[in-house]
């Protein structure tokens, strides 16, 4: 390994969460201050939350329920040229 080209490690830098939370790992941080952890983190506290109030295809069936139909047009052949 080279010397003097690897960043600092610290084996016991403290994380600290918006939500008061706070854990030691090991990073090349002393400190490291986070937004969302696994104690408040939706999808690991089993409040997710899926909210689709009008899917893709509810949408595309919808639209198409309120599409006025039309006849198709006759596709005249082409001339041929002399």
């Amino acid at each position: 390994m080279k010397k003097e080209i690897h960043p600092a490690y610290y084996s016991q830098a403290k994380v600290t969460c918006s939500c008061g939370n706070s854990f030691v790992v090991g990073a090349t941080e002393p400190e490291i201050h986070v937004e969302i952890c696994a104690q408040c983190h939706p999808f690991y506290t089993g409040e997710e939350k899926l909210i689709d109030t009008a899917g893709r295809v509810e949408k595309f069936k919808t639209r198409r329920a309120a599409a006025v139909p039309t006849k198709p047009k006759k596709v005249r052949a082409k001339k041929q040229a002399k």
